[in-house]
């Protein structure tokens, strides 16, 4: 027993060396990765709010880097809808090239110089050409503006009468003639507002009229509902009374989830 005690102790305390060894290496190699991190410049950082005691929130972007020169093809794309020869200030977004990265109070008017991009003409006030101007702007960025003056995209996929409102991610962009600041194309949540082309009017009246043999509900494209009413006669009249007011409240809606027109 003294023989095998004295061989197994000796293997123990190796073994033990071992794990410490790999746990000393692990620990070395995670405070690499996270000082790696720390270190490295995090790219794509949102612009910041900072709040100014006597004009409220202010703006804080990083600052811009220089967009590169453009290619003909880029160059074409872009000439071709900026009108030559206009005033420099009424140009479009894609038109010019401005210094965005200073400071503003949201909300309030802020000067930035600009000037036209290549191969655009454009003028000033005083009738002669300008390389470089100054554009007032609201200061805000592109996904604060009033919903008139960007453009989403739709979806067909949602549904658009349920408790609560559903929303989807839609995907805007500012109006040419808009200058905003950040991304001209950006994501926003926004609620369910498509239609299929069915009217709440002929809705209500085929209920009021046929709903005993489920023309309201055939309508509205529920196929079930629709002959579960007609081979019932409406419920005995129990079923189309109740149409009548969920319909009239809009609370039943078309069966593609999409809105009344």
């Amino acid at each position: 027993m003294a023989t095998i005690s004295q061989r197994w102790r000796p293997d123990r305390g190796r073994g033990f060396k071992h794990y410490v060894t790999v746990a000393i290496l692990l620990t070395n190699l995670l405070l690499q990765c996270v000082n790696g991190y720390l270190s490295s410049p995090h790219v794509g950082q949102e612009p910041l709010y900072t709040r100014d005691a006597q004009h409220g929130p202010v703006i804080t972007s990083p600052v811009v880097p220089a967009a590169a020169s453009a290619s003909p093809t880029d160059e074409e794309s872009y000439t071709s809808k900026c009108p030559s020869g206009g005033l420099c200030n009424r140009l479009p977004a894609d038109c010019i090239q401005c210094n965005y990265h200073h400071n503003c109070t949201y909300g309030k008017p802020a000067a930035f110089s600009c000037k036209p991009k290549k191969g655009v003409h454009c003028i000033g006030e005083s009738g002669q050409q300008q390389s470089n101007f100054t554009l007032s702007i609201i200061c805000q960025f592109c996904w604060q503006m009033d919903p008139s003056q960007y453009r989403c995209s739709n979806s067909t996929n949602c549904m658009t009468v349920s408790c609560p409102r559903t929303r989807y991610n839609a995907t805007c962009d500012a109006l040419e003639h808009v200058h905003c600041l950040g991304r001209r194309r950006f994501q926003k949540r926004l609620f369910c507002n498509w239609t299929g082309g069915y009217k709440w009017s002929t809705a209500l009246a085929l209920s009021i009229t046929l709903g005993g043999f489920g023309a309201d509900r055939f309508y509205l494209g529920q196929w079930r509902e629709g002959l579960g009413k007609l081979f019932s006669f409406g419920g005995l009249g129990i079923w189309t009374l109740i149409d009548v007011l969920l319909i009239g409240v809009g609370y039943v809606g078309p069966a593609d989830g999409s809105l009344y027109i």
